[in-house]
């Protein structure tokens, strides 16, 4: 599958994904991880139906995706929530549209603020919850109505530093719970490692998916519940400083981080 966006003059086009061939299977956790400008966003927006590719296909279940749909729900890098709504109005509006009765709709989403931490918040409005809060309404309006596959761009972007780690343990006990198939993008090295079961590491544009790890880093955090003794292994510092070698070119480095593994 590849993206070409049209210039206005000829000559212009920007040649942003180029033969991409990514399989996700159920319940995996896939996040992309690369510099600025790789085509992260990009390819998450063709999953969400957003727009179309130039040449090939998506499938969802065998079926080819050809805009938004409810079998994906998606996390934006900003809430996006509404803010006239409260909490629990937020978390059931996309049951509210397809027109699910009031009482339904609203023990869906009860169920869903209770799976982030929020079931104290239902009537509070939107302004009066923290930035890490917010997303994880956004994260309950996701799930809300069930869709097969989460897309979550830089969910976590905007938070401060401990706000960002709280909420990655969330969402791999909400990932852990519920077994969603989760496609999620980021520009930190640490987060990829931490979340996903798989890494695919994409190059600059036009942006190639040019390594890719299977990963278990969130497994030993969901059997232990230490997040900092996870992120201080030494494998799981091998392994981020051999993709922060390929994210930046630093050969050197690449190439330490590689002997030291065979040494």
């Amino acid at each position: 599958m590849s993206l070409v966006f049209p210039g206005r003059r000829p000559g212009e086009a920007v040649h942003a994904l180029e033969n991409i061939d990514l399989t996700i299977r159920g319940g995996e956790f896939v996040v992309a991880l690369g510099a600025s400008g790789c085509g992260k966003t990009t390819l998450l927006n063709l999953m969400a139906g957003f727009i179309s590719p130039s040449r090939g296909e998506i499938l969802l279940g065998g079926k080819r995706i050809v805009g938004p749909g409810s079998d994906r729900g998606v996390v934006f890098q900003k809430h996006a929530l509404l803010p006239w709504l409260s909490v629990v109005e937020n978390a059931e509006f996309g049951l509210k549209l397809q027109g699910v009765p009031p009482e339904k709709r609203r023990e869906i989403a009860a169920k869903n603020l209770a799976l982030v931490g929020l079931e104290d918040f239902h009537n509070h409005p939107i302004y009066q919850l923290s930035g890490g809060m917010q997303q994880r309404v956004g994260i309950a309006r996701a799930l809300t109505c069930d869709p097969a596959m989460l897309l979550m761009d830089e969910p976590m972007a905007s938070l401060d530093a401990l706000a960002r780690e709280t909420t990655q343990e969330l969402l791999l006990d909400v990932w852990n719970k519920t077994h969603k198939t989760i496609f999620f993008i980021t520009h930190s090295v640490e987060e990829a490692l931490f979340l996903a079961t798989r890494l695919v590491v994409m190059s600059p544009r036009p942006g190639r998916i040019t390594h890719t790890y299977d990963l278990t880093f969130q497994k030993q955090y969901l059997q232990g519940g230490n997040a900092r003794a996870v992120k201080s292994d030494p494998e799981f510092i091998r392994i981020r400083e051999i993709v922060l070698g390929i994210i930046y070119g630093d050969e050197k480095a690449l190439e330490a981080a590689q002997a030291a593994a065979h040494g």
